[in-house]
């Protein structure tokens, strides 16, 4: 009996050619592709061996396959936990260009799953905290260290309300303060290509969320104002994300510039 439980299938580099083969071949039954999301993907959360390698055929058979692009979407999502997926992120950045087409496509259906393509093409553009941390807004809450007191602060932005609180275990959110949201013309940077994404495709809680998230927070304890993202990716930003990520995008641009030496 399979145990779709275990986090990584032995005997990889044998098993995963054939089981490519045979989603490529089409016709498949189900049973494959759950084998392929346990080899590939960990369940969804987590980049396995195998995976980057795996990555090209996989968008390549996401043109006409939903179960290739979402997992080539899990295993983008996935890919700046440790050195290979730097390395993906060099060696298959056709592949990827490639997979940010699909997803964008797709966006513009406006599919019910329309959160689950955002988090991977915030991922695409390296923006991995966000795309870990971000709902839907429907009843998100946030975490964010007050940078003046320190204070544990939560950012509730849903159906619970729009608010900065101090939580406590019995009493719940107290001390609440309104946010301030940010304006369309004070957006910039990634947070306005965020917003303009989802006002594209009538994504409209997920737009006002963003403005949210973009804006003005009050701590309960000390009353200062302080910037609700710059926080929140101060304090979840990995140590070496950043450093990867502009070493990965110099590669590319080196490897786009490079001229093949004739001899």
């Amino acid at each position: 009996m399979m145990n779709w439980g275990r986090p990584y299938v032995p005997r990889t580099d044998e098993l995963l050619p054939a089981l490519l083969d045979q989603v490529e071949a089409g016709g498949v039954s189900e049973s494959v592709w759950r084998e392929l999301w346990t080899m590939l993907c960990g369940e969804g959360e987590t980049l396995v061996p195998g995976s980057p390698a795996a990555l090209p055929r996989l968008v390549a058979l996401a043109r006409s396959e939903t179960q290739a692009l979402e997992m080539a979407g899990a295993i983008v999502r996935s890919a700046m936990t440790d050195d290979q997926g730097e390395l993906m992120f060099v060696e298959s950045a056709d592949a990827i260009a490639e997979l940010r087409e699909l997803v964008d496509r797709r966006l513009r259906t406006r599919p019910a799953d329309y959160i689950w393509g955002f988090r991977t093409l915030l991922a695409i553009e390296g923006q991995f905290h966000w795309s870990a941390a971000l709902g839907d807004f429907s009843d998100d809450f946030y975490a964010v260290p007050c940078p003046h007191c320190s204070l544990n602060v939560t950012i509730a932005i849903g159906g619970y309300g729009t608010y900065s609180a101090r939580r406590d275990w019995d009493a719940g959110d107290v001390d609440r303060r309104d946010l301030r949201p940010a304006s369309v013309a004070e957006l910039d940077g990634t947070g306005r290509w965020m917003y303009d994404l989802a006002v594209r495709d009538g994504q409209d809680r997920l737009a006002e969320g963003i403005r949210y998230l973009m804006g003005r927070a009050e701590c309960p304890r000390c009353a200062s104002v302080f910037g609700i993202a710059d926080e929140y990716a101060a304090a979840n930003l990995p140590p070496l994300s950043s450093v990867r990520l502009e070493r990965s995008r110099t590669a590319r641009q080196t490897a786009a510039q490079a001229t093949p030496v004739r001899g």
